[in-house]
């Protein structure tokens, strides 16, 4: 289980306390470099789901739409037409589903909370989507693995979280860290620890933005 003593990516005990508010603790991993949230200050799944049931992620919020758009402009770029996708954390309105599917390509979509039917991890994907997801998972490796051998040879994932500020001083005042269902904080070595590990070819086509390619 990731606590104090252990990162929740890579494992190791290389930590340090990093920062602390009035609220959580943050550790930061030596080895991987992953910025994260012990266990004891996790939500319960209750109080999670209430904090997503007050997000105005619709498609009629004009700036979550720009916000979407921007990654799906990135993620387009890099797949065919007609490829089949998964995305991943799709939350109540899967718009980033939406504007795939309006464009011809063909959709899955998997939230544990919204949309829990576990069968879209028997079916291939050519390319799966985590848009503003992965930092609140518990465990990234194990949900990136799966994810992974759902993945067809060729195809990519493709990642939106934003990345760590280079220092302490920014960090304390970053106001991502304040969501309390943001347990997870990653930057660019965090991620060339992950693609080590699952063999991927990695670029990071903007500074939030993290593709990772499952070659052939």
């Amino acid at each position: 289980m990731p606590d104090k003593t252990r990162c929740p990516v890579c494992g190791s005990t290389a930590i340090d306390l990093y920062h602390s508010d009035r609220r959580r603790e943050f550790f930061k991993c030596s080895e991987c470099g992953l910025v994260y949230v012990p266990e004891k200050y996790h939500l319960s799944e209750k109080d999670e789901r209430s904090r997503y049931d007050k997000h105005e992620n619709t498609p009629d919020n004009s700036g979550y739409a720009d916000f979407l758009n921007r990654f799906y402009s990135v993620v387009r770029k890099h797949i065919k037409a007609g490829n089949r996708g998964l995305d991943f954390g799709s939350g109540p309105e899967p718009l980033l589903a939406e504007m795939f599917s309006r464009n011809g390509y063909y959709m899955s979509v998997y939230d544990p909370f919204y949309a829990p039917d576990k069968t879209v991890f028997q079916l291939k994907y050519d390319f799966i989507t985590i848009s503003e997801v992965l930092e609140h998972i518990k465990y990234p490796v194990i949900e990136l693995k799966k994810l992974w051998n759902c993945l067809n040879p060729g195809g990519i994932i493709g990642i939106m979280t934003k990345f760590l500020p280079e220092n302490i001083g920014e960090f304390s005042s970053w106001n991502y860290k304040n969501d309390s269902t943001h347990i997870s904080f990653y930057n660019e070595g965090v991620f060339e620890w992950i693609s080590e590990l699952i063999n991927s070819q990695l670029v990071f086509p903007a500074k939030d933005i993290v593709l990772m390619y499952k070659t052939k």
